[in-house]
């Protein structure tokens, strides 16, 4: 008796504190609706909503499903059954004891799961490819761990634009994503506009997203890729026409020299400019984001922190403390040092 109290009291404070719970990530859901973990609930996007509700509807079938199977244990558990005495032969050789009830459940999950498979499929058809044909072309390279992202016109054989962590995209117009890989295996999402896409050596992926309306769309590698796995986001930036088409005109542009940094500039050659680069001066590394217009960013270190002045230098002493196994070495600068090497960076606009 006093084992049986106990495990329903067991049970009844499990089940409070699993409703506990669930108030609780509501409230926090409530409070912090832009979470990037939250994003899979939502689309903004022709790419994304179709999977979004597929992903709703499979959830729902399961709940049934579990709720019907539930229903049945428990009535099988309840069911009292005759004693052994009372019951007939039929009974006890299996004859009639309800194996109709086992072809309906067959044919029922049978017809339910046909069904599923013939949405995922629709589902699939649908976002495979546009209905009109991509406004542009991004080609992005992952990297352990950061993206490269390279604007590239049909009329131009290389690309005009390259910049890092952050895609700018005009909204409401379809834009085609080539994906590839630089080092291991990675996986390039933005929950909010579009489903999962793998990034393979030697292999060249395809995507496409659309936003809906302007605004910030975090995405995140979703494939562990190693140490630094879970810090290897990007933002997608869809904004009116006429203001991306400023953007890319300004990340055209290469830097523009000023001669009052040049102690600055000198330094960043010598300590920077074998792992990045910056367009209009010697600086060419290929291995690490192109700096061009590092100060036109909103984040850092792949999403990391926030782009300002002193998370940049903070950023070059302490790479490995922040984000350990990087690529990006920490770099011991006097106060001389680190303030010539802040003042160029301001010039990277």
């Amino acid at each position: 008796m006093l084992a049986k109290q106990h495990t329903t009291g067991h049970a009844r404070r499990s089940i409070r504190a699993a409703l506990a719970l669930l108030v609780a990530l509501a409230g926090q859901h409530s409070a912090r609706a832009d979470a990037p973990l939250n994003y899979f609930l939502h689309a903004d996007g022709p790419a994304a909503t179709p999977t979004m509700r597929l992903g709703w509807a499979l959830a729902a079938l399961a709940v049934v499903v579990a709720l019907i199977v539930s229903g049945l244990l428990v009535g099988a558990i309840m069911r009292k059954r005759p004693p052994s005495s009372t019951r007939d032969a039929s009974h006890v050789e299996g004859e009639g004891g309800g194996m109709h009830w086992v072809w309906i459940g067959t044919c029922v999950s049978s017809v339910a799961l046909l069904a599923a498979l013939a949405y995922v499929l629709v589902t699939l058809e649908s976002v495979a490819s546009p209905r009109r044909a991509p406004a542009l072309t991004i080609s992005v390279t992952a990297y352990d761990w950061w993206w490269k992202i390279d604007y590239v016109r049909p009329d131009a054989g290389k690309p005009d634009v390259t910049t890092a962590n952050e895609i700018h995209i005009p909204v409401g117009e379809p834009v085609k994503v080539e994906l590839r890989s630089a080092d291991v295996v990675h996986a390039f999402w933005v929950p909010r506009l579009a489903g999962k896409t793998q990034t393979i050596p030697g292999v060249v992926n395809e995507q496409w997203i659309e936003a809906d309306h302007a605004g910030v769309y975090r995405g995140q590698c979703s494939q562990f890729c190693g140490a630094q796995h879970a810090h290897m986001a990007f933002e997608v930036i869809a904004e009116p026409r006429p203001q991306f088409d400023a953007w890319y005109a300004s990340q055209a542009q290469p830097h523009a020299a000023d001669a009052s940094v040049h102690a600055g500039a000198r330094l960043f050659l010598d300590r920077c400019a074998g792992c990045h680069s910056v367009r209009g001066t010697d600086a060419s590394g290929a291995q690490a984001p192109d700096l061009t217009h590092l100060n036109s960013r909103r984040l850092i270190a792949a999403g990391l922190l926030p782009n300002t002045a002193p998370n940049q230098l903070d950023w070059i002493r302490h790479a490995q403390r922040i984000k350990p196994d990087s690529m990006m070495p920490s770099i011991a600068l006097s106060a001389s040092e680190a303030s010539a090497l802040a003042d160029y960076l301001r010039t990277l606009q």
